[in-house]
């Protein structure tokens, strides 16, 4: 039996929106109805904290009426039973994939279910509102705000993400657009290191020329289809791709 490959999965708004969450962007460059210059820089929560705090809040509080789905369910199962290296990096800021069950998990873009003190830097476990000069525990300072990554702004943990990819035998990205960056450069940095690249998405993406392999279809279909063949026993595997 061959050795497993270290895997590498990016997730995006493609792999929620089979759950009921809206994809980062709408029609006419709208997010959930709101312009993302007016919800997600930095200036934006300079210059209205209240419209800030009000998107967050209401789209954390959302997440009470969504479950995870079949994709979700099927990455925390590759999760639990793959026997060599696995990342699991989401773009998403919902909570599925964990309340599927997976551990191997890093949020890049933050979470919904956190916040963040602008201040020192704090991030704390947040479940409720949050009200603008809201005071942070930790420093004081009256700068707590919603834990999301916003333009302009560094992803989490990229250090861990790039040591990652150039390490893995097998890169997957699964409903993701292919246009926001750096995530959108990780099947390049993944190529260059020699690792097999495949593509799960709706439809193809701004970066489906990148990848050896793409598939289109539902992630709730495709990806359980994937993750069982992935999981058969080795030596009847072909290639880390597994077909």
């Amino acid at each position: 039996m061959i050795d497993p490959p270290n895997v590498v999965i990016l997730t995006g708004a493609g792999v929620s929106a089979e759950s009921g969450i809206a994809t980062f962007r709408g029609p006419g460059g709208l997010w959930e109805g709101h312009r993302v210059e007016d919800v997600c820089t930095p200036e934006a929560l300079a210059r209205d904290a209240a419209l800030v705090h009000r998107f967050y809040d209401l789209r954390r509080a959302a997440l009470a009426g969504v479950e995870p789905n079949a994709a979700h369910r099927a990455l925390a199962r590759l999760d639990a039973e793959w026997p060599g290296e696995l990342l699991i990096v989401t773009q998403n800021v919902d909570d599925l994939h964990e309340r599927a069950g997976a551990k191997r998990l890093l949020h890049m873009h933050g979470e919904l279910k956190s916040a963040l003190c602008a201040a020192c830097g704090a991030r704390r476990p947040w479940a409720d509102g949050l009200p603008p000069a809201t005071a942070c525990a930790d420093c004081g300072a009256a700068a707590m705000r919603p834990d999301i990554v916003f333009f302009g702004e560094m992803p989490y943990d990229m250090d861990r993400i790039e040591a990652a990819l150039s390490t893995c035998d097998l890169f997957v990205s699964i409903g993701t657009s292919g246009a926001v960056y750096p995530a959108a450069g990780f099947v390049q940095t993944a190529a260059h290191w020699g690792a097999a690249t495949l593509e799960i998405n709706l439809e193809p993406s701004a970066g489906s020329f990148l990848f050896e392999e793409s598939r289109m279809g539902p992630a709730a279909t495709l990806v359980p289809a994937w993750v069982d063949a992935l999981l058969t026993p080795y030596s009847t595997q072909s290639s880390p791709m597994s077909r």
